[in-house]
């Protein structure tokens, strides 16, 4: 399918967009904390990271492809990069699930990361049949064009996440309100002073 000038011009926008972020979410990994903690398992963090680097890969990937002259190859490339998407969400699922460090709470907290990667990734696998097929009354250029503009404003939060900030989630949001953040963190560093204080009472029986 054929892409019109304006829906170029968006496509070299959000490559450049993508490929920025990308740079920067190296150097937010290399500083960010790498050290796995009772709040925040390392298994979650890397799928944190993960998945902010496929979010804005997969932009600049359908992007690039839609700005080949000629016929353009955003709707296959649409089809491979929601397709790979998907994938590592349910493979995401099954690590946070199966991982010994993380809780049922803090899997649960992890629900609103899954639902916006699979709305993300299920909407561009749509976009990428509708193109290939020339059915564009719903999933066309114009749906695409927002579906990567989802896909960059995902992967900004889930980095702002990995650099240990403050979720901006709804739902974080919701349980910072309703005080139950303040309660988790507090039970959290008693928790973390309760094993402070089994340590030294360990190393003061073997002096």
């Amino acid at each position: 399918m054929l892409l019109t000038e304006s829906y170029r011009e968006l496509f070299a926008a959000s490559a450049t967009c993508a490929a920025g972020l990308i740079g920067l979410l190296f150097v937010a990994i290399s500083v960010g904390p790498r050290e796995s903690t009772a709040i925040q398992p390392a298994v979650i963090q890397q799928v944190r990271a993960a998945s902010a680097l496929l979010a804005f890969s997969s932009a600049l990937a359908v992007s690039l492809c839609a700005l080949v002259p000629g016929d353009s190859g955003a709707g296959y490339a649409s089809i491979s990069a929601g397709t790979v998407g998907i994938l590592f969400t349910a493979a995401s699922v099954r690590s946070i699930v199966s991982s010994p460090d993380v809780s049922a709470e803090q899997a649960l907290r992890q629900a609103g990361l899954i639902v916006l990667l699979l709305g993300a990734f299920g909407a561009e696998l749509a976009c990428g049949i509708g193109l290939s097929t020339n059915n564009t009354a719903v999933f066309g250029p114009t749906f695409l064009s927002y579906t990567l503009i989802w896909l960059l404003l995902v992967g900004i939060a889930r980095a702002w996440e990995l650099v240990g900030n403050r979720d901006t989630g709804a739902f974080a949001s919701l349980m910072v309100l309703t005080g139950h953040e303040h309660s988790r963190a507090t039970s959290a560093g008693s928790g973390d002073h309760g094993d402070h204080g089994a340590e030294t009472t360990g190393d003061s029986a073997r002096e």
